[in-house]
């Protein structure tokens, strides 16, 4: 269950989330990424967003399943990530793809209904990460902030329709993103279901 203090887990979570981020600059610069580079390079990026979202939504998941905890010692980093690479594709989007025109940005948005979810994925992920540090926690109470939080299945399934609207025919590896992305969901309902205390009537 690895309760112990685990000094490593974070420098090796911090080391290895930058890996993907190494991977795509070499492919780059070695002119690795087909014969539209920049629009595959926004893919990747797209899609090391999703995964990021997803180990972030799988950390209490993996606790109830399996008792493992210290997942949710690499939670905050994990989504902090997430938004990071979300930030980037949506930067090489906005940058490259729409010149940094906000007009044509917008009629986007408006237009294409994937885009309109993958928008809407990122603004709850700025929000989440711009309320990650532990003085949001008391500025907000923990309760409202643990509330707020739980926007991130909403982040993961906007990304999952994202995806799978994206790639405009059914494909395996969108499936398989939006079915983890359920299930993970639906453990977290189910344990909610059971723990929830049973409300009795009053004799009357």
């Amino acid at each position: 269950m690895a309760r112990g203090p685990l000094p490593w887990l974070k420098p090796a979570v911090f080391t290895g989330a930058l890996a993907p981020l190494a991977a795509l600059a070499y492919r780059l610069a070695s002119a690795g990424l087909g014969p539209n580079p920049i629009a595959e390079a926004t893919n990747r990026l797209g899609l090391v967003t999703l995964l990021f979202v997803v180990l972030t939504l799988a950390c209490t998941p993996l606790k109830l399943l399996f008792g493992w905890t210290f997942p949710a010692r690499v939670r905050r980093m994990l989504g902090l990530y997430a938004f990071f690479y979300g930030s980037l594709h949506v930067a090489s989007y906005a940058l490259f793809d729409q010149g940094l025109n906000l007009k044509a940005i917008g009629e986007d948005i408006v237009r294409r209904p994937f885009i309109l979810a993958g928008f809407s994925a990122f603004l709850l992920l700025f929000v989440l990460a711009a309320t990650s540090p532990k003085l949001m926690v008391q500025r907000l109470g923990f309760p409202r902030w643990k509330a707020l939080h739980r926007a991130v299945y909403a982040i993961g399934l906007l990304s999952a329709v994202h995806f799978l609207w994206r790639v405009k025919a059914p494909t395996t590896e969108p499936t398989v993103y939006a079915l983890v992305i359920v299930g993970l969901l639906a453990v977290r309902v189910v344990s909610t279901l059971r723990t929830r205390p049973s409300v009795r009537r009053l004799p009357g």
